[in-house]
């Protein structure tokens, strides 16, 4: 078991933020977190709340030509972006994480950029043809891998620094649940996460034997650990900020530059190519990483 230390930070470590996370999104999250505990607003409703904010900026892309309502979509999805940034910070104040959370928090983000990008298919079919659905479907389908690899990597960097249950990476022992009999809704949730992991663990490549045997070098040199840590921040967190190239915010500022000049199909064939090209080059990076740190590790025992 990876050991961490006994409290969490409300905001995730400032050396793996994305920059507009860093600087933007989160500095607002942060203001309006204090207050939905203060109100005693669950972080879960503060994620549907988000997920509202997500579909009606696709109802505003849907008039994508009217520059107007491109930027009413834009400065939707920048509201739905620090929900999502706050309703992390209240479960982590509230100390009311849980899988169910983490469950409907992906569901919120997924079904904000299908909205979108359902809403801008539908806009541009009428001028451009059916065949924009498929572009639309493909570039969804690469958005859900390339989004799913971005997360393990998060997710992994967590796990080895907090230990939070909420940040297991694939393939690692599953968070203890409670006693009383979920309901439906726990269940259905239940299921999408494990399908999700199931996604994330055929795109992790390296990521889980890595985590397993850091784990084990971890727990085998407890007195090490603290340094071991040290060295992995070091090496992976310059990694991580690269990694975030894949994030949504870039995605979001991508959709809306699109609609300013009028061609979202552009910003779809750039899902399709550009970011997968970019998926590629960061998962082969990663994997050389890997090697060179257990490596290096090894050599100091």
């Amino acid at each position: 078991m990876i050991r961490a230390p006994r409290s969490e930070p409300v905001r995730r470590p400032r050396e793996i933020e994305e920059v507009t996370n860093l600087f933007l999104i989160h500095p607002l999250a942060s203001r309006l977190t204090p207050l939905f505990a203060e109100l005693r607003i669950s972080a879960n409703a503060v994620s549907v709340a988000g997920m509202v904010c997500g579909v009606l900026a696709a109802v505003a892309y849907h008039h994508f030509e009217d520059r107007r309502y491109a930027v009413a979509g834009f400065m939707l999805m920048i509201v739905w972006h620090v929900m999502d940034g706050a309703d992390g910070q209240l479960a982590r104040l509230t100390h009311s994480q849980s899988q169910t959370g983490k469950v409907l928090d992906g569901i919120c983000d997924y079904v904000t950029f299908i909205a979108v990008y359902l809403s801008l298919a539908a806009a541009m079919s009428t001028t451009l043809g059916e065949w924009v659905w498929a572009l639309v479907l493909v570039a969804g389908l690469c958005h859900a891998v390339q989004s799913a690899a971005y997360e393990v990597q998060r997710e992994e960097y967590l796990a080895i620094l907090w230990r939070r249950p909420s940040a297991n990476p694939p393939g690692a022992d599953p968070p203890p649940q409670r006693a009383a009999s979920p309901s439906r809704i726990s269940r259905l949730l239940g299921v999408l996460d494990r399908l999700y992991v199931l996604v994330q663990l055929e795109i992790a490549g390296g990521s889980v034997q890595f985590h397993q045997r850091l784990a084990a070098l971890l727990e085998r040199e407890p007195e090490r650990a603290a340094s071991i840590r040290e060295r992995y921040r070091a090496t992976f967190a310059p990694a991580l900020r690269r990694w975030s190239a894949l994030s949504s915010n870039y995605r979001t500022l991508g959709i809306f530059v699109s609609a300013l000049l009028g061609a979202p199909q552009y910003y779809f064939g750039f899902e399709i190519v550009g970011f997968s090209a970019l998926l590629a080059l960061l998962m082969s990076a990663q994997r050389v990483r890997y090697a060179r740190f257990l490596q290096s590790v090894a050599a100091t025992e």
